[in-house]
C-alpha cells in the first residue's frame, strides 16, 4: 500500500531535513525504508547499538538516506541534527521519525528553524486507497478495524483486538514514561476508557475529574499528554474570538476509529473526523495551508458535527447521519454560514444522493473519497 505522503516526502529530502511524526505502528518505518529502498540505513534508538552509533556520528555515508527512527528520545537530538546539517548539508538525505515529540517540536520555533520540513502521518483513508480498493470496502474496514495497516490489512476481527490491546498497552507504558513522568498510570488508563465512550460528545473537565477523582486541571494536562501521543485529537468549537473558542468544551476523538465503542453512529463519526483532519493536515504540510477543524454549537444547543477552515475561513459545513435526510441542524446555521463553500449532510448508509436546496447529501465513503490526501 503507497503512502500519500510518499512523493511530498522525497521531494523534501532533497533540499531539507524532514520530520515525520505520527502515531505508533501508523507506518511511518515502513514509508521510510521504501522510499530509497536499496540505498538506505536505518538507525533505531530504542537499540542499544545504532544509540551508540548515532552519538558517535557512525552511519554509512554513501547510501541515499539515513533514517533516523525515534532520535526525540536522544538528549539533545536537536542539537545532533542541526550540526549534520549545518556541516554536511542533506547528502546524504536525513529523515527522522517519532510520534509526540516530534509533532511537539514542530509547533515552537528552535535551533532547526528553516533547516527542516515536517509531515504527519495518519492512519488509512478512503481517498488514501481509493486506487487501491474500492471505497466502499476501504470504509467498511476502517468501520470495522481502524485504519492502522496492521489491523486493517488483517481484516479479522480477532486479530485486530490482539492488535489494539498491546497497541495501547505499550503506548501508555512505554511512550507515556519518555514524555513525561506520571505517577498515576491507572488513572490515565482509567480516562482512556472514560473518553472512549464519549467519542462525539462535548467532554467537562470538571465531570471527569470527579469520576478519576483528581483535579480538573490535571485531567486537562493527561489529555494533552494523550494528544501529545497521537492516541486522541480535540475538536474545539468554533468562535471567532479563538481564545474563547478555545476554553469552551472540546469534543474528543481517537485516531484508532477501531477503539471506538460498538455504538454505530460514534464509530462513524470518527472515521469522518479522522478523515478530515488527515485531509486538512495533508493541506497544511504539502502546501503551507492555514486548515482548522471544529464543530459547531449555539447556546440553544443545536450543533452541527464539523467546520473546517481554510485560512481562517468557512469552508466546509459537514453532519454526519447513519441514514435519513433531516438537514435541519445544516439549515439552522446556513443562515450564519452562508460564506462556507460547501454544506454536507454525510450519510453512511445513503440509498441515493441528492442536493435539498443548498445542502448536499453524500455517501459517506463515496464522498470522503473525493478529498485530497
Amino acid at each position: 500500500m503507497r503512502r500519500n505522503l510518499e512523493l511530498s516526502i522525497k521531494n523534501d529530502l532533497d533540499s531539507k531535513i524532514v520530520l515525520l511524526s505520527g502515531p505508533r505502528q501508523v507506518g511511518k518505518t515502513t514509508l521510510s525504508k521504501t522510499l530509497y529502498p536499496k540505498s538506505f540505513d536505518y538507525l533505531n534508538i530504542d537499540n542499544s547499538q545504532h544509540r551508540l552509533n548515532v552519538q558517535q556520528y557512525i552511519w554509512k555515508k554513501e547510501v541515499d538516506l539515513v533514517i533516523f527512527d525515534e532520535l526525540h528520545k536522544l538528549k539533545n537530538w536537536k542539537r545532533l541534527v542541526k550540526g549534520i546539517y549545518d556541516t554536511e548539508g542533506v547528502r546524504p538525505r536525513l529523515l527522522v521519525t517519532g510520534s509526540a515529540r516530534m509533532d511537539t517540536f514542530r509547533k515552537g520555533g528552535d535551533s532547526l528553524a528553516g533547516r527542516f520540513h515536517a509531515y504527519r502521518l495518519h492512519p488509512f483513508s478512503v481517498a488514501e486507497l481509493k486506487n487501491q480498493m474500492p471505497a466502499d470496502e476501504i470504509f467498511d474496514r476502517i468501520l470495522r478495524h481502524g485504519g492502522f495497516p496492521e489491523p486493517f490489512l488483517a481484516d479479522n476481527a480477532t486479530a485486530a483486538d490482539r492488535w489494539r490491546r498491546a497497541h495501547i498497552d505499550r503506548i501508555l507504558r512505554e511512550d507515556l514514561l519518555d514524555l513525561t513522568a506520571v505517577r498515576d498510570l491507572k488513572g490515565i488508563e482509567t480516562l482512556v476508557e472514560l473518553l472512549r465512550l464519549s467519542v462525539g460528545s462535548c467532554i467537562s473537565y470538571e465531570s471527569l475529574s470527579r469520576d478519576l477523582q483528581v483535579s480538573p486541571h490535571t485531567v486537562k494536562h493527561w489529555i494533552g499528554v494523550l494528544e501529545s501521543l497521537y492516541i486522541i485529537f480535540l475538536v474545539t468549537p468554533y468562535s471567532k474570538n479563538i481564545a474563547r473558542g478555545l476554553l469552551k468544551q472540546p469534543k474528543i476523538y481517537f485516531y484508532d476509529t477501531g477503539f471506538i465503542s460498538d455504538e454505530k453512529s460514534a464509530r462513524f463519526e470518527n472515521a469522518v473526523a479522522c478523515a478530515l483532519l488527515k485531509h486538512l493536515h495533508f493541506l497544511e504540510d504539502t502546501l503551507g495551508k492555514k486548515m482548522g477543524l471544529h464543530y459547531l454549537r449555539d447556546r440553544n444547543k443545536k450543533e452541527v458535527d464539523f467546520l473546517t477552515l481554510n485560512g481562517g475561513k468557512p469552508e466546509l459545513l459537514i453532519e454526519t447521519k447513519l441514514s435519513g435526510q433531516d438537514v435541519s441542524q445544516l439549515q439552522y446555521f446556513s443562515k450564519n454560514f452562508s460564506s462556507a463553500t460547501k454544506k454536507i449532510l454525510l450519510v453512511q448508509e445513503a440509498k441515493e444522493e441528492t442536493d435539498i436546496g443548498r445542502i448536499k447529501l453524500r455517501k459517506a465513503s463515496r464522498w470522503l473519497k473525493s478529498l485530497e490526501k
